[in-house]
């Protein structure tokens, strides 16, 4: 019997959160309707589907930490919960008519460009996909990393990861270890605290935390939000304007400095023993690792159940951890609020691009990218939330919707020229990487004094974006052919094409092409 054809598509987008479920609207907004949405689990939302720990919510207020294109006034609350978003999420799917093009269910297990051919060639768990385009939205934040810790395998107690939250374990009366003081462990913690019999909160390194003013968002707000598209964009707009001045602490070490005072002064009020409050003061310029938002963390670690631990781990025992100074602490659980494989991001492994090479041996000096989401040697691939496209200061959706734009901007550009492939000139995506680069210099992430997960092995950081938003919508959205090599259908023979957009040389814009 013969196998039945591989299905084949014009784009394949891997991930269903903001950046997967934000390219397939803008996609069909756009015209084009012949795509797919690849997404390994049973439902769309991305983290905010896996993510249903405790306490769960977004550090970003909810009216910025949307699509601009689908502005809600329905959020209850400042910082919505988890739940909400994701709720927001799926509706967003089926008011734009993206859940047809949905295959749920779908990992990709390889993606390999076929240069012959000239398309991407998807192995998914429910069989093979071709495809013209490429977007991988499978987000930074969506493979949990767990620590190496000797003996782990010995514990007699559970073990989870904050983002793989085991509802079915009964933390009541428990003597429970949280490792990790990061986003998701400063919002659990509080929500078990007062559940648990002891807690141990083992802290390598001290985070900065500023309140976060959360408040309910009550029936007559939303009332007014409901009535009126003028409010919901002012509300949007002032959230924005306030979290772009942020920005400048991170830019500038002598502001950051300067808003630590304000952190100071919560630690203060929150935790009136000095020894337990020395312990909770970081030692590095503040913005250098990653602020948290928090009004109930502080308090809850003052709690007489909950111990600060600040010394080493040594390894894991059957009954709790054993740390450097030779305690052991008996615990019945251990809780990982260790945060996600950024630098390593996994995926990488399974793309492959023209030379045979995969993204992972690419970047194995250092993840860069032409405007975080195009890679030399990679035709047809659009990466969402790439590198030097994070945040430390606001939404990444405002980021994510400028990558999309370009995604789009260049389908349709290759659509309406017939051409077949594009992908960033060597020397642009380099000349880009050295513009971060000299930006980050003299930034609280490069001279603040600590080591973070923003950056990589080398020490670069690989993660941010040191601007404004604004900045980078600018230099992002319009699709420049001039910083790439387009290709035709292939053939034998080389021309050249004249556009308007291109860069010009001697009166004359020019890009080459190979034509078939």
């Amino acid at each position: 019997m013969a196998e039945p054809k591989t299905k084949h598509v014009l784009v394949a987008i891997a991930g269903s959160g903001f950046g997967g479920l934000g390219t397939a609207i803008r996609l069909k907004q756009s015209g084009v309707d012949d795509f797919v949405v690849l997404e390994r689990a049973s439902d769309v939302g991305g983290v905010w589907r896996d993510n249903t720990y405790p306490g769960c919510a977004c550090d970003v207020e909810s009216h910025l930490y949307s699509f601009s294109f689908a502005r809600n006034p329905e959020w209850t609350r400042s910082f919505s919960p988890a739940a909400e978003i994701h709720a927001y999420l799926r509706s967003c799917a089926e008011r734009f008519g993206i859940v047809p093009h949905l295959r749920l269910g779908h990992e990709i297990e390889s993606a390999t460009w076929d240069d012959d051919a000239q398309r991407w060639r998807l192995e998914t768990s429910q069989g093979p996909i071709t495809a013209d385009f490429f977007v991988a939205a499978v987000g930074a934040l969506s493979d949990p990393s767990i620590p190496s810790l000797p003996g782990l395998d010995s514990f007699a107690g559970t073990t989870f990861h904050s983002a793989r939250w085991d509802h079915g374990h009964d933390l009541a009366g428990k003597r429970v270890a949280v490792i990790g003081t990061g986003a998701s462990a400063i919002q659990f913690v509080p929500a078990i605290q007062p559940k648990v019999s002891a807690l141990k909160v083992f802290q390598r390194t001290a985070p900065w935390i500023v309140p976060r003013r959360d408040r309910a968002l009550g029936e007559r707000q939303r009332n007014i939000l409901r009535r009126s598209n003028a409010a919901q964009w002012m509300k949007r707009a002032g959230i924005y304007a306030l979290r772009e001045l942020m920005a400048v602490a991170f830019f500038d070490t002598n502001v950051a400095k300067l808003t630590q005072r304000l952190a100071m002064k919560h630690l203060e009020r929150s935790v009136p023993d000095p020894a337990l409050r020395a312990k909770l003061t970081p030692s590095y310029t503040m913005g250098c690792k990653r602020i948290l938002l928090s009004d109930d963390y502080l308090p809850a670690i003052a709690k007489p159940n909950v111990d600060v631990v600040t010394d080493a781990i040594a390894e894991i025992r059957p009954e709790g951890v054993l740390t450097k100074d030779g305690t052991l602490h008996e615990v019945d659980t251990i809780i990982f609020g260790t945060g996600f494989q950024v630098q390593k991001y996994p995926f990488a492994e399974r793309v492959r691009g023209k030379r045979g090479d995969t993204l992972a041996e690419t970047w194995k000096g250092g993840m860069t990218a032409h405007l975080g989401t195009t890679v030399a040697g990679y035709p047809n691939l659009f990466l969402l939330q790439g590198p030097n496209t994070g945040l430390g200061h606001t939404s990444v959706i405002t980021m994510i919707e400028s990558q999309i734009e370009h995604i789009v901007n260049a389908v349709r550009y290759l659509r309406t020229r017939a051409l077949a492939t594009v992908e960033p000139r060597v020397e642009a995506q380099a000349a880009f990487v050295a513009g971060v680069d000299a930006k980050m210099k003299g930034t609280v992430w490069t001279s603040g004094g600590c080591a973070s997960w923003y950056l990589d092995a080398r020490g670069r950081n690989s993660t941010l974006w040191p601007g404004f938003t604004f900045t980078f919508k600018r230099r992002v959205e319009r699709f420049d052919p001039s910083e790439y090599v387009v290709m035709a259908r292939r053939s034998r023979t080389t021309v050249n094409v004249e556009n308007e957009n291109e860069k010009k040389t001697n009166g004359t814009s020019r890009l080459e092409v190979a034509h078939g």
